[in-house]
C-alpha cells in the first residue's frame, strides 16, 4: 500500500475541485487530484462522462458575476457563456494555477473509509486504465459535484412512448417530429423546452408549482449585476423587485403559468425569458401535475390529457458521494449537514466542497469556501488559535446560512444559502486566519 499520509485526497477536477486544488497549493498543503475524465471542468465538459450539458446550454448568470476574482474570463467571451466557453475557461484556470500535475486523470475513486477515529487518516481507492490501486491519506476533500446524479420520478402508470431525464439530452434533434412532453420548469426544463418547440411537432410543459421569471437583461444590463447596486432589507428588496418583474416579464399567469405559491427568493428564479415568449405566442402549452400515464397518455391533475411520443423529465438531481458511508457525511434529511455547508462537525480530515447553492454566489463565493477549508486544515496542523476557535464553533449545534430565509422544503434546496449570510461568515473566518498568519 502506498504511503501519502500527509496528503489529502481531492476527488474531482471541475470548477469547485480546481478552486480546492489552487488554495490548497497557495496553503502549501500537500494532495493528491483524482479525476473520472480525461480533463479539467467537470460537468461543463459535454465530453465527459458524468456530464449533463447539452448543446444549447449556457450560464444563466453573466460572466462578471460568476468568474474567479483572480481569473476574470476574457472580454471576447460573451456575457452569457456556452458551456464550451465555460470549459476552456476552466482548463485555462487549471494551466494558469499549474494544477494538472496534481490529478490522476481518467481515474475513479471507488471508497474512501476511515482508518480509525478523527484524525486517524482515510483509506482511498481507485481504478484506472493499468487496474485497481489504494493509499492511506491525512483526510479526503470531496468535490465531485452536485449535478451528476438525475432524481428521476416515479410516473403512476406505463408510459410507451420514450422516457428519458434531461441529462441524457444532448441535441435538439432529438425532439424532431415528436410531440413532446417537458416535466419540469426550472432553468433546465424552460431552457430544453424551449429548444423543443424548434423541432417536435408539438411541446408542452408540465408544472407542479409556480416560478418567478428574471429576465436575462434589464435596462441593458445583465440582470444579475443590477440586484447589489443597493443593499436593501428583503422586506423591500421583494417589494423593489417584484416591480421591476412586472416591468419587464408581466404576469407569467397570463400564459398559463401557476402562480407561485412562495415568495420571491425562497426558490431559485428561472432566468429565461423566451419561455414566456414561446408561451404567450402559444409555441408552447403549459399543462399541470401527471396524475397518471397510460400508453401514449398523460392524463393531468386538471382532468385533462395529451398524447405524448416523449417524455423528457427536467426533474433536477442529488447529492451523490458512492464512494463514502452516508453516516461519515453527517446526513440529515436531503443533505450532509456541515458547517458552512463543508465541515463536519467532528473531523478535521473530511470536508465537502460545493455542496452549496446560493443567488449569484458565483465561482468566487466556492472558491472562498475552498480557501476557508484549506486555511483551516493548515491552521490546525500549526496550531493557529483562529483555528482552534473555528473547531469548536462547527462543532456546535448551528444552523445552515440562510438570513433568515425560508426556503422551500425540497431536496434541491436542502443546501441552499443565502449569498450575503454565507460570504459574510466565510471571509469573515478567512480575514481571521489572514490577519493571525501576519
Amino acid at each position: 500500500m502506498t504511503q501519502s499520509r500527509e496528503a489529502f485526497a481531492l476527488i474531482g477536477a471541475g470548477p469547485m475541485g480546481l478552486a480546492a486544488a489552487k488554495v490548497l497549493k497557495e496553503q502549501g498543503i500537500p494532495f493528491q487530484g483524482f479525476e473520472l475524465h480525461s480533463n479539467v471542468g467537470g460537468l461543463w465538459d459535454i465530453d465527459g462522462p458524468k456530464s449533463t450539458m447539452y448543446e444549447t446550454a449556457h450560464l444563466i448568470s453573466s460572466k462578471r458575476m460568476t468568474e474567479f476574482a483572480d481569473f476574470p474570463m476574457e472580454d471576447a467571451v460573451a456575457e452569457y457563456p456556452s458551456h464550451r466557453a465555460m470549459r476552456d475557461y476552466f482548463r485555462a484556470f487549471a494551466d494558469n494555477f499549474g494544477l494538472r500535475d496534481h490529478y490522476k486523470f481518467n481515474t475513479e475513486v471507488t471508497k474512501v473509509s476511515p482508518l480509525g477515529g478523527p484524525g486517524d487518516g482515510w483509506h482511498v481507492s481507485w481504478r484506472d486504465q493499468e487496474g485497481e490501486h489504494e493509499a492511506e491519506f491525512a483526510g479526503v476533500l470531496i468535490a465531485n459535484g452536485t449535478l451528476s446524479e438525475p432524481n428521476m420520478p416515479e410516473f403512476p402508470g406505463t408510459f410507451d412512448g420514450e422516457l428519458i431525464h434531461a441529462s441524457e439530452y444532448r441535441y435538439p434533434s432529438q425532439f424532431d417530429g415528436k410531440r413532446v412532453l417537458v416535466v419540469g420548469a426550472g432553468n433546465s426544463g424552460c431552457d430544453i423546452a424551449v429548444d423543443a418547440i424548434h423541432h417536435a411537432e408539438l411541446c408542452d410543459l408540465s408544472m407542479r408549482r409556480g416560478y418567478y421569471f428574471v429576465p436575462k437583461y434589464v435596462f441593458g444590463k445583465p440582470a444579475d449585476t443590477m440586484g447589489g447596486m443597493i443593499r436593501l432589507p428583503m422586506w423591500l428588496k421583494r417589494k423593489v423587485d417584484n416591480l421591476i418583474l412586472g416591468w419587464f416579464v408581466g404576469d407569467p399567469q397570463k400564459y398559463g403559468f401557476p402562480k407561485p405559491d412562495y415568495k420571491l427568493y425562497e426558490s431559485h428564479p428561472v432566468v429565461n425569458s423566451l419561455v414566456l415568449y414561446h408561451a404567450g405566442h402559444g409555441d408552447l402549452r403549459i399543462q399541470p401535475d401527471i396524475d397518471k400515464i397510460d400508453g401514449k397518455t398523460v392524463h393531468f391533475k386538471d382532468g385533462s390529457s395529451e398524447d405524448y411520443d416523449m417524455i423528457l423529465a427536467a426533474t433536477g438531481y442529488k447529492l451523490h458521494y458512492p464512494f463514502i458511508d452516508p453516516n461519515l457525511l453527517n446526513w440529515q434529511g436531503d443533505a450532509p449537514h456541515l458547517y458552512l455547508n463543508s465541515m463536519h462537525p467532528e473531523r478535521d480530515d473530511l470536508f465537502v466542497l460545493g455542496m452549496i447553492e446560493a443567488t449569484g454566489l458565483g465561482w468566487q463565493g466556492r472558491h472562498e469556501q475552498a480557501e476557508m477549508v484549506a486555511r483551516y486544515i493548515k491552521g490546525i496542523r500549526n496550531g493557529c488559535p483562529v483555528a482552534a476557535e473555528l473547531k469548536v464553533k462547527k462543532q456546535e449545534n448551528y444552523e445552515r446560512a440562510t438570513g433568515g430565509m425560508n426556503y422551500l422544503k425540497l431536496a434541491r434546496m436542502a443546501y441552499y444559502v443565502d449569498k450575503a449570510t454565507y460570504r459574510k461568515a466565510v471571509t469573515g473566518w478567512i480575514e481571521r486566519f489572514r490577519k493571525a498568519a501576519t
